[in-house]
């Protein structure tokens, strides 16, 4: 509560106290990937050159993690009061409609709204107060992959290019005019995080360097409206998603591994068996970092498991292999399939 009192201070006062010529500009983000741009805007704010400044940061409230009691600030919020950003212009509304909250967005008069991450619907009533707009920086290529995972279904769909866009907010999800994009090539054993990390490191700069046509009203001119009839859509992950099928191709499979990578990863069921005492144990392990093979002569209806240098190898649909490199049990920490195998102790593996 008292951390919830903090973040939620009228932002109206230290405005009128330390008024600025620099134009005000209003960050939203909230998870770790976002500080990147935050760490951008704030670096080029302090410039002598600058015709902008941070004027507030909106976030999302505070939170329980780790499964304690204490409540946490988001990842954005906690950077910026290390950072010595004043903790009365970090703002934490429940809902981006709030009444108290636009008013306290009013009082600063942002001219620009930037959202990198945000996790909070804009409504309406937010959108018209920038007289600039709100501009985004967007883990895809829009149209494509619009909507709250971009890069986790891209991976998924195995795709080989990827990119960051800078476009504006409108009310339609994800669906405003682009101003500017970069190109990225995706590796095939890149995983989520580590390219959601590289996005908006790239996406940061992008929006650094398109800042001034922004100001100065030709973004407006030049961003391109979105093609429609190309858009795809990226709906949020679940952990009823995460479970592996075994019948689906090995490069499907590992797509996935990689996309479902943090949260909430991918998880198998195998069979231990234990011949000498006919015991029979099931393990659920979440799946962390694999490859796909099509060796030759696979015979796709054994159920066995196998350990080939340093690889559990599992037979898939359409004639490949499945190679997991490191695995996890519940409870337990990140281990190698060398480490996986000597646990069992001689005991067989299946797939189910």
């Amino acid at each position: 509560l008292t951390l919830r009192r903090l973040f939620c201070c009228n932002a109206s006062a230290s405005a009128s106290v330390t008024p600025s010529k620099k134009k005000p500009l209003v960050f939203l983000g909230s998870p770790q990937v976002s500080v990147t741009v935050l760490d951008a805007l704030l670096k080029s704010s302090s410039s002598p050159d600058s015709n902008f400044e941070v004027a507030a940061i909106v976030t999302q409230p505070p939170s329980r993690r780790e499964r304690g009691r204490k409540v946490y600030p988001s990842p954005v919020a906690q950077h910026a009061l290390d950072r010595g950003f004043p903790s009365d212009l970090i703002l934490t509304p429940e809902r981006a409609g709030e009444e108290m909250f636009l008013s306290n967005l009013r009082d600063l008069q942002p001219e620009l709204c930037v959202t990198a991450a945000y996790g909070n619907i804009l409504p309406t009533k937010f959108l018209k107060i920038p007289p600039l707009g709100t501009v985004n920086v967007h883990p895809s290529l829009l149209p494509l992959y619009r909507g709250a995972a971009p890069v986790q279904r891209a991976l998924q769909d195995g795709v080989k290019e990827t990119g960051v866009s800078l476009a504006f907010t409108v009310r339609a999800l994800d669906a405003g005019p682009v101003i500017a994009y970069e190109r990225f090539e995706v590796d095939d054993q890149i995983k989520a995080p580590e390219l959601l990390e590289l996005l908006f490191s790239i996406g940061s700069k992008l929006l650094i360097r398109e800042l001034p046509s922004i100001f100065d009203g030709s973004a407006k001119v030049k961003a391109q409206p979105q093609d429609d009839s190309k858009v795809t859509l990226a709906p949020k992950l679940t952990p009823e998603e995460s479970w592996l099928s075994f019948e689906q191709d090995a490069t499907v499979l590992h797509n996935k591994v990689r996309a479902f990578a943090g949260w909430p990863g991918t998880r198998a069921k195998f069979a231990v068996i234990d011949e000498t005492a006919s015991q029979c144990d099931i393990l659920e392990p979440k799946i962390i970092t694999t490859r796909a093979s099509s060796p030759e002569n696979v015979q796709n209806e054994v159920d066995d498991i196998t350990f080939i240098k340093g690889a559990l190898v599992i037979p898939c649909g359409g004639c490949s292999t499945l190679e997991v490199l490191e695995l996890q049990l519940p409870g337990r920490k990140v281990v190698t399939a060398d480490a996986f195998k000597n646990g069992l102790r001689g005991q067989k593996l299946k797939k189910l």
